[in-house]
């Protein structure tokens, strides 16, 4: 009979206890959960990714592995203000894009689109007095039945004082953009040197929508009937009454037409091609302008509806809106038309005049252009029935497009440049319309014959340096914009 040897056997049991527990695997850690990215932050970062047209040159919006929900969560929770996600995730914030902006309240833009706003109703330019830091400012124009217009406040007026107060660098925007009621205390320019006097205005800001048809007029020059329009935005809600004024001028069988965009800056895309259109003809084969979106909307816009869709084309009516039935333009057909512009003429004026060029003789009098060739779209945190996210009311203006005109031009950096040369002499602004106001006399000369190749004036007295503009303080001041597309919808 064979021994058993316990010791052995205990042995071998404490051999294999060790061995299975030393075989055991460590705990595995529970996986690591990443928070959800706010609704804004997936809103902002989503839309440029879609739709922004420098998309590919932003390295956070090109990287693949943000395809990845936990590295953009990961990548988005880095930020906690929206602002400073949307302006890090633009192409060379303030050097190539200098327009695309952000907004907490969609209602903004909306208002900044329609052109309303809490206004005293007049646009001016502030000026810097020599070597202090006081600032006297000149009223370029008054909106029609605004508050302004009705205290008697006109083009030329010069002002120095808000509320008794003198306007400086340090003061002027609180003066001018945070008070809603004050007293203008007025001055006048003599001898390169302003002169405080006595006269003063009062009034209140009130909500209002500014019309951008500011003067239209005919009158007769030189045996010739001229069509004299100033038109301050392209706004859709005034494409109607834009298309009478071109009716009254054809019915009156005008022989030039001018059109003043001195102080236009922008607006519209489509109200842009309408007057174009009206002045041109309406022949919806000829190409005004072409479009460059980034590659994801152009494979996305020629699968819908080919190469074409790449164009902006003349068009022969208005489109109908929930007020407006479809409207036929008015078109005057026109193989010539005069232009007048500054650095103020910017983006939708801009696609106009360059717009025009191929088809008819445009004479461009004044100075550069602003030099914006490219567009914006409204993009909004929509679902898929097009309502906003109740919990993300921010919306963003993001520079979708880049237009050329039919013949490929584009780029134009510092804007366009002008046929005749001429500035306006602020010490002496008369009203539009007349026609010794120094730009439109420019054009009356040159309609005349007379050997106008420049006539640069002085743009204010010596020794002055320009502070600010109204536009400055309006996002949408040199602005172009087309309608809402939401591919995802469909």
């Amino acid at each position: 009979m064979k021994t058993i040897n316990v010791k052995n056997i205990l042995a071998g049991l404490l051999l294999t206890t060790l061995l299975v527990c030393g075989c055991k695997k460590d705990p595995v850690a529970p996986p690591v959960i990443v928070p959800q990215a706010t609704d804004v932050n997936k809103f902002i970062f989503n839309g440029l990714r879609d739709y922004y047209l420098w998309n590919v040159e932003v390295p956070a919006l090109a990287n693949e592995k943000y395809q990845n929900t936990d590295s953009l969560n990961r990548f988005l929770n880095k930020y906690t203000d929206p602002q400073v996600l949307f302006t890090s995730l633009l192409y060379r914030y303030q050097q190539i894009d200098k327009w695309s902006f952000l907004v907490d309240n969609s209602k903004t833009i909306d208002d900044f689109i329609s052109g309303t706003s809490k206004t005293m109703g007049f646009d001016f330019m502030l000026w810097k007095i020599g070597t202090t830091s006081n600032v006297f400012g000149f009223v370029r124009y008054v909106f029609s039945g605004s508050p302004a217009e009705k205290a008697g406040l006109k083009r030329g007026d010069i002002f120095l004082t808000i509320n008794d107060t003198q306007l400086s660098v340090a003061n002027y925007q609180t003066l001018l953009f945070k008070t809603d009621t004050y007293k203008m205390g007025f001055a006048t320019i003599t001898n390169n040197t302003i002169v405080p006097s006595l006269k003063t205005l009062s009034m209140t800001a009130i909500e209002m929508q500014e019309n951008p048809i500011n003067k239209d007029t005919i009158f007769t020059f030189n045996n010739q009937k001229i069509g004299y329009l100033v038109y301050n935005g392209f706004n859709s809600d005034f494409d109607i009454q834009l298309n009478n004024v071109i009716k009254g001028f054809k019915d009156a069988n005008i022989d030039q037409l001018v059109l003043d965009l001195r102080y236009n800056g922008g607006g519209s895309v489509q109200s842009s091609i309408y007057l174009a259109s009206m002045i041109y003809g309406t022949d919806k084969t000829k190409i005004f302008a072409q479009s460059q979106y980034n590659t994801g909307l152009e494979a996305y816009f020629t699968q819908k509806g080919g190469l074409s869709s790449m164009n902006d084309y003349f068009a022969q009516t208005i489109d109908a809106t929930t007020t407006t039935p479809a409207t036929p333009i008015n078109t005057l057909n026109m193989k010539k038309v005069y232009i007048i512009a500054t650095d103020n003429t910017a983006s939708a004026s801009e696609l106009l005049i360059n717009g025009l060029r191929p088809y008819l003789n445009v004479v461009l009098v004044g100075s550069n252009t602003d030099g914006k060739y490219v567009g914006s779209m409204t993009i909004k945190d929509w679902d898929a029935q097009g309502n906003v996210n109740p919990k993300d009311p921010y919306a963003m203006q993001p520079i979708v497009v880049k237009y050329s005109n039919s013949n490929g031009a584009t780029d134009f950096v510092n804007g366009l440049t002008p046929d005749i040369k001429v500035e306006e002499d602020i010490a002496n602004l008369l009203p539009f319309g007349d026609p010794n106001e120094k730009m439109l006399n420019a054009v009356l000369a040159d309609i005349q014959g007379a050997p106008v190749t420049s006539m640069t004036l002085k743009s204010a007295p010596i020794g002055l340096k320009k502070v600010a503009d109204s536009h400055d303080f309006k996002p949408f001041a040199h602005d172009m914009y087309i309608n809402p597309i939401r591919k995802h919808q469909e």
